[in-house]
C-alpha cells in the first residue's frame, strides 16, 4: 500500500482532552436525565458542545495528531 498515509488514531493531547469532557457531559447529563433536572441535562449539551470547541482550539493551537507541540511515536 504505497502513497497511502495511516491517519493516526487521535492520539493527541487535544483529541485526549476533548473526548474527558465530552464523556464527563454525557456522564453529568445522564445523571440529571434521570434526576428529571432538566436544566442541568441542558447544561450538560453545552459542555458537551465546549468539548467540541476546546479540540478544535488545542488542534489549531498545534496540540493535534502531527501538530507542533506533540512528538510523534512510531508504532
Amino acid at each position: 500500500m504505497s502513497g497511502i498515509e495511516d491517519p493516526g488514531h487521535g492520539h493527541s493531547p487535544a483529541a485526549w482532552t476533548t473526548v474527558v469532557i465530552m464523556l464527563i457531559a454525557l456522564t453529568i447529563g445522564t445523571v440529571f436525565f434521570f434526576l428529571e433536572m432538566p436544566l442541568m441535562v441542558w447544561l450538560s449539551v453545552v459542555l458537551l458542545v465546549i468539548g467540541l470547541i476546546v479540540g478544535y482550539i488545542m488542534t489549531k493551537a498545534g496540540y493535534g495528531v502531527g501538530g507542533s507541540k506533540t512528538v510523534s511515536k512510531q508504532h
